[in-house]
């Protein structure tokens, strides 16, 4: 279902699921995690974090421990959720760069047991293919366009997360799609 804008997995029953988390039912806290995780972890992964799983994790770790001070609908709560994950990546970076330590990329494919090959290889191929198209772009680009898409978040919620205005989110989404565009068009879609 989508309203202004948003793309709302929960809809109707959003409060009453928030409100069962809050209570503890882990019922509610599985299905707010269900809804919302994987677009949390395509974010931090494409945000090159060093280990997304993890930091999806422990954003709803500290997502859960503080709903009661949440205050607002599902399009509230999303943008809330990208901001505490926006966060952890952020402090994230911030250890590394104290500690030093270099990420080391995961293979992803050899974590994985049994399954369709082909299917596989084409996802792992698609993946691919979206992690060189956003690598081509600056960092703010890259941020604002996953936010935007796979945050499914409003320019002002997302010009809150990463702390510019509106008028720079909206033009570091036009540079970065037509960036993605010049490339696409220059190399075609490969079958």
């Amino acid at each position: 279902m989508r309203r202004g804008g948003f793309r709302l997995a929960i809809g109707e029953g959003f409060d009453e699921v928030l409100n069962a988390a809050r209570a503890g039912a882990p019922w509610a806290f599985e299905r707010l995690y269900t809804d919302l995780a994987p677009a949390v972890l395509g974010y931090l992964r494409l945000q090159n974090a060093a280990e997304p799983e993890d930091l999806t994790s422990e954003a709803f770790l500290g997502i859960f421990a503080r709903l009661s001070s949440f205050q607002g609908k599902e399009p509230q709560f999303r943008s809330w959720v990208f901001t505490i994950a926006h966060r952890r990546l952020i402090d994230e970076r911030r250890r590394a760069v104290r500690n030093r330590s270099t990420p080391t990329a995961g293979n992803e494919i050899l974590d994985r047991i049994g399954g369709d090959t082909e299917q596989d290889a084409l996802a792992v191929i698609g993946s691919r293919r979206v992690y060189e198209l956003c690598a081509e772009l600056s960092d703010d680009q890259r941020e604002v366009l996953i936010l935007r898409i796979a945050g499914d978040l409003t320019v002002e919620q997302v010009s809150v997360i990463v702390g510019k205005s509106e008028g720079a989110v909206k033009a570091l989404q036009r540079r970065a799609l037509m960036s993605l565009r010049r490339r696409v068009e220059r190399e075609g879609v490969p079958l």
